[in-house]
């Protein structure tokens, strides 16, 4: 089975996406969560990217690398939404990675380098998410040019539609995410 890590949203570390990580658990994964805010949680998405910008995306980025330092090269990268930013720059950086699982964001490949030669993954977004609109073009990019990445887009869901702590959850949707996640993961391990 795969060993994932799995960055949390600007709304920290919430109990949604601990059950995401459970249902990946229970079908055998190992899934690493780690905490870059150190605990705090937020019940709103501005209140969340204040608390970011506070801090310094660096430095989330920097917190998110180190998380890193003591886990197998070996790992699937994951984020959501905030989150893509260090498992992208991770699974474009760090060797030996086997694959990434972009939430709800994508950047553009050229912030961390090129992307990885054969490097599969998957880039799942709302299609009227208003945050993940400016990031669809990287997101189109990507997959158009990496035979390996799969884009999925989900109609009418808003921003971190697969969190079910979360106002904005989507349960058809996040089910459909789930399986697509669960697919590429047995296909890893």
């Amino acid at each position: 089975m795969s060993e994932i890590v799995l960055f949390h949203h600007a709304q920290g570390l919430t109990d949604g996406l601990r059950a995401f990580a459970g249902e990946l658990t229970a079908a055998g994964h190992t899934v690493h969560l780690p905490d870059l805010f150190d605990g705090h949680t937020f019940g709103d998405l501005e209140a969340g990217i204040a608390y970011a910008r506070a801090i310094g995306f660096g430095t989330l980025l920097e917190r998110g690398v180190a998380a890193a330092e003591s886990l197998p090269a070996n790992v699937v990268y994951a984020g959501f939404s905030m989150g893509v930013m260090p498992a992208q720059k991770l699974a474009q950086t760090r060797a030996g990675a086997v694959g990434a699982l972009f939430f709800d964001a994508c950047l553009p490949v050229e912030e961390f380098g090129a992307w990885p030669e054969a490097l599969p993954a998957q880039v799942h977004g709302g299609l009227d998410d208003e945050w993940f609109a400016e990031d669809l073009e990287a997101a189109r990019a990507l997959a158009d040019s990496t035979p390996q990445v799969e884009l999925y887009l989900y109609a009418g869901t808003a921003h971190l539609f697969a969190d079910a702590s979360l106002a904005s959850y989507d349960p058809a949707a996040a089910g459909l995410v789930v399986e697509r996640t669960l697919t590429f993961l047995a296909a890893r391990g």
